[in-house]
């Protein structure tokens, strides 16, 4: 007798097939989202503002100035790169819809050339939709040369949507804050001196942390 177990079925080897493609195809495609993950959710915030993420436009001014006063405060600190990094002024009072210039100020340390980049976002979160930025130091990056200071302005309004989301209308004050980073191919500073990895604790103490 031949205990030999019979061959599949041909339906049943090309069911199996399938199953095995999309399994694969699925696995897939689970690798390449997770790629796309992070530029994904980098352009997801700069649309919406989510996470407190400033918009950049084109447009240099509002299309209304409001009658309305919000103060607007700035913050610093540094993470890696071997920079004094500050604002020049704490805070500025403008109207929404108002196009205003702050500036701040950053000086390298080291005896050689550094580049730094910056990172930024705004305080509260649902206010990232409405803050706009005409120009920003942090659009690209920064070099600095041995010793050398250097000014880095941001021209900005807040859009005068902002009063009609509910959770905004009645807001005062928005935080501005920027953290300074090594650029790609700087190495960064672990601990250099009178620098180092700091948050600029003068900015911190005058904004509550």
């Amino acid at each position: 007798m031949d205990n030999q177990a019979p061959s599949p079925r041909p339906g049943k080897q090309k069911t199996n097939m399938v199953i095995a493609g999309t399994c694969v195809a699925f696995f897939a495609g689970m690798i390449g989202m997770a790629y796309a993950a992070v530029p994904l959710y980098r352009v997801f915030c700069q649309v919406t503002g989510y996470a407190g993420t400033t918009q950049r436009v084109e447009q240099q001014y509002a299309g209304k100035v409001l009658d309305r006063d919000i103060t607007i405060r700035f913050d610093a600190n540094t993470a890696g790169v071997p920079w004094d990094f500050e604002p020049v002024a704490r805070s500025i009072t403008v109207k929404i819809g108002e196009t205003a210039r702050a500036h701040y100020k950053a000086v390298n340390k080291l005896p050689t050339a550094t580049t730094g980049r910056a990172t930024f976002n705004v305080t509260p979160d649902l206010a990232g939709a409405y803050f706009n930025k005409v120009e920003c130091f942090c659009f690209t990056e920064q070099t600095l040369k041995p010793g050398e200071t250097a000014d880095m302005p941001v021209v900005f309004y807040v859009d005068p949507d902002i009063v009609n989301q509910p959770e905004l209308k009645d807001i005062k004050t928005i935080t501005l804050s920027y953290t300074m980073f090594p650029a790609e191919g700087d190495k960064p500073v672990a601990s250099a001196p009178e620098t180092g990895n700091k948050i600029n604790t003068d900015t911190a103490k005058t904004l509550g942390g």
